[in-house]
């Protein structure tokens, strides 16, 4: 199954359309979720029938501002759950009892805001059973090297972001590709640039797509890139390690005390490359999920005396 999932800044002028129908016939995604499309319902329903996806739901844009649009094509089973101006939340059916959640997401534009994101994102994550994976633009990095150029974010910003998605239990998914999604001045001295879009899972989502890609594609139409998911279905039959597959974090980096843990690791082993490798993804991986445990344990002990 792939996904495209792209913040398109409006689609009212046909050349634009046309662009975004040539983009698309390359990976040729099942699902299609657009944002920023700047477009009323019904027009954009018009537009996402133009580019081969008969089947969606549209919401419509405030003025100028937003306008979401989830397009799915024949094969694809998908129920429609809830939505609003900053989402479209669906469950996709693939059929042998396989089903799975889909939330196409958009933050706040408006910093002052974005709070009201990270509760709407916590409202979607209540009593979630089904694996999960939320992706768009976001508005927001979670951490301080997602940006370079202009102003330094506010450290409690990112914290908002990311403690939104630990108490939705939702991981990034990486990409392949260029490190950001944005991008705005093209001269050296007012060039920014940032990782606003994402894709992010719960547990039970990793471990039915263990195989999954996410790529950044290059683009023209606008000054976000789309994201393409490959979730590579059939290698949801591969072998229970398989789903235990080791990703290096690169947020370990800035974490006190990593490079003694991997220097230890690596110096204490004597086995041939391959084992070694393996031996250290396994310390990494068990540093890593105490860690987090210690962190949530503090964090909620510091709630109750609040």
């Amino acid at each position: 199954m792939k996904i495209i999932c792209w913040n398109v800044r409006g689609l009212g002028k046909p050349r634009t359309v046309n662009r975004l129908r040539n983009a698309l016939r390359g990976s040729q995604p099942p699902i299609l979720f657009l944002m920023e499309t700047k477009l009323h319902a019904r027009k954009m329903e018009k537009v996402r029938r133009r580019c081969g996806y008969p089947f969606g739901f549209d919401v419509s844009a405030e003025g100028t501002r937003g306008g979401l649009s989830l397009g799915w094509r024949p094969e694809v089973d998908i129920t429609l759950r809830n939505y609003s101006q900053s989402h479209i939340d669906v469950t996709v059916d693939e059929g042998e009892d396989i089903r799975w959640r889909f939330t196409g997401f958009y933050g706040n534009l408006v910093e002052s805001q974005r709070h009201a994101s990270w509760r709407l994102l916590r409202e979607l994550g209540n009593n979630q059973t089904l694996p999960w994976i939320v992706a768009g633009d976001f508005n927001e990095i979670a951490y301080s090297f997602e940006k370079q150029g202009g102003r330094l974010r506010p450290e409690r910003n990112m914290v908002g972001f990311r403690d939104a998605l630990e108490d939705c239990h939702l991981t990034d998914l990486g990409f392949k590709g260029t490190w950001y999604t944005w991008e705005r001045g093209k001269l050296q001295t007012n060039n920014v640039r940032e990782r606003l879009d994402r894709m992010v899972a719960n547990p039970s989502w990793w471990q039915l797509f263990p195989r999954y890609m996410v790529s950044h594609l290059p683009h023209s139409i606008s000054d976000h890139c789309p994201l393409l998911l490959d979730t590579s279905g059939a290698d949801r039959h591969l072998s229970k390690d398989t789903h235990n597959e080791f990703r290096f974090e690169a947020i370990w980096l800035m974490e006190d005390g990593v490079e003694e843990i991997i220097t230890h690791s690596w110096n204490a082993s004597t086995e041939p490359l391959p084992k070694r490798l393996k031996d250290l993804g396994c310390t990494l991986a068990t540093w890593w999920k105490n860690k987090k445990r210690m962190s949530s344990s503090h964090k909620r002990s510091l709630q109750k005396k609040l």
